[in-house]
């Protein structure tokens, strides 16, 4: 599966595009984009080259996700590719923008509503100039427009594209009758809360992938490794099979070996949801990001880089998060034709509205309502948002869906048989019951107890 970052999608109808567009490429047996994470999964032979014409021919941007780091097996730069594709930065942008809409929208409001309807004041030489005010709310309006230019350059860039979206979206007395014809302030309101909402939905996005990179950050950056008798430290990436490494009390080891020196309790709750550290000794095996608790422990590397368990783990939930549940696919269908058909029916909204009588003003506004209010960005973001919710909570909780499918059979679940009690412990022992023998307190049993491991670096101790 090769996984690439797609720039320019806005909504559920751009996502169905992509889709598209790939698909109908030689040799793509399946493509799945992902409007949460703007990513895309294509699995075939097709060339990444023709992959990614497709996608600039449909109107968006492509580019391989960590492609150098598939030919150099950096684990450290594929982590961080991965973390970046996930890393959220539309939000930030999107509340700017939100702020300063909302600003320009309360002056607006100030001289079309306030002024008209309540008497506000205003400056001398606009009193009673209808002109100035029709001037200055359009210059207000137009501020708007321009601090939300992206809504119009991506919706018209999409109906040039074929893929219509939802961000298509003489004197003073002359002048004076057509002061309750003027829409400068619907103009502003309505891509203020666009704004609002589209601020929203990147709020909702950059919190769904925090599990997911939680889970990356687990892996460690270094490891200390003997070369010619001497401990140096090295990052990770310089780790190869056969190497000799060193992890004392408190670190995490960096990659999975075997132990050929000391003894040590290796808490793995991590990777197995076991609660109790596991002991190890010469011949155990040891895994990459899990915490060696008590002894010094000298291990040979086997397994290093996307090799290792911990590396497969995350390759195994961001390949979950890239495919697609059946509901989901139901929801992109759905989606991918409501914006023609909403179209249509504005249309028609429009029409009827002409022969029975209403004046062109009175029946655009009405077909402007269908359009604005059956925004379906909701129904294209929805069900991804759940299901990146179920993967990344899941992967914080040691709970792995190979694919999104299996996530949403999961929900329809009666029985789970379990093969084990470490399958479903929090991680973490606790003492959860006395049981002194007879004659002795439960005060007398602690003493003894204290006194015995008092000395010990073992974690139950």
């Amino acid at each position: 599966m090769e996984q690439y970052k797609i720039t320019g999608m806005s909504c559920a109808a751009c996502q169905q595009k992509v889709e598209k567009a790939v698909s109908r490429l030689d040799g793509v047996t399946s493509c799945n984009v992902s409007l949460l994470t703007n990513s895309m999964a294509v699995d075939g032979s097709a060339a990444p080259g023709e992959i990614i014409k497709a996608v600039e021919d449909a109107g968006y941007g492509a580019s391989p996700l960590a492609a150098a780091n598939r030919t150099t097996g950096s684990m450290s730069a594929k982590l961080a590719a991965e973390e970046e594709m996930l890393s959220d930065k539309t939000t930030p942008l999107l509340k700017k923008r939100l702020i300063a809409s909302v600003v320009f929208l309360l002056a607006l409001m100030y001289f079309s509503m306030g002024v008209h309807m309540w008497n506000w004041p205003v400056p001398s030489f606009m009193r009673g100039n209808h002109v100035a005010m029709g001037l200055m709310q359009l210059l207000l309006s137009g501020i708007i427009m321009v601090i939300n230019q992206k809504f119009f350059i991506s919706g018209f860039r999409s109906l040039f594209h074929g893929s219509p979206n939802m961000e298509m979206n003489g004197g003073s007395a002359a002048a004076a009758p057509y002061m309750n014809e003027f829409y400068f302030e619907s103009a502003g309101m309505i891509l203020t809360l666009i704004t609002i909402g589209k601020t929203l939905e990147a709020y909702s996005k950059g919190r769904t992938t925090d599990a997911l990179k939680s889970l990356m950050k687990l892996a460690p950056k270094t490891a200390n490794l003997l070369r010619d008798g001497k401990e140096v430290t090295v990052n990770i990436d310089e780790v190869q099979v056969g190497d000799v490494f060193l992890v004392r009390p408190g670190e995490n080891i960096p990659v999975d070996g075997i132990v050929i020196e000391g003894s040590s309790a290796v808490n793995e709750s991590a990777l197995t949801g076991e609660s109790i550290p596991a002991d190890k000794e010469p011949g155990a095996h040891v895994s990459s990001a899990t915490l060696n608790q008590s002894g010094l422990l000298k291990c040979r590397a086997t397994r290093v880089g996307e090799d290792t368990t911990l590396a497969q783990i995350i390759t195994m939930v961001s390949d979950a998060a890239a495919t697609k549940a059946p509901v989901a696919k139901l929801a992109d269908k759905i989606s991918g034709i409501f914006v023609p058909a909403v179209i249509v029916l504005a249309a028609i909204t429009l029409v009827i509205w002409l022969l029975v009588g209403a004046d062109v003003g009175y029946a655009l506004a009405r077909s402007i309502c269908v359009l604005v209010v059956s925004c379906p960005c909701a129904l294209g973001l929805a069900t991804p948002v759940a299901i990146m919710v179920g993967n990344g909570l899941g992967a914080k909780n040691g709970i792995l869906f190979k694919t999104a499918q299996s996530l949403q059979e999961t929900g329809s679940m009666q029985i789970i048989a379990l093969d084990k009690t470490g399958t479903i412990t929090s991680g973490e022992p606790k003492v959860t019951d006395l049981l002194p023998a007879d004659g002795v307190s439960e005060e007398q049993l602690i003493t003894l107890a204290a006194a015995l491991e008092a000395g010990s670096e073992h974690p139950l101790a």
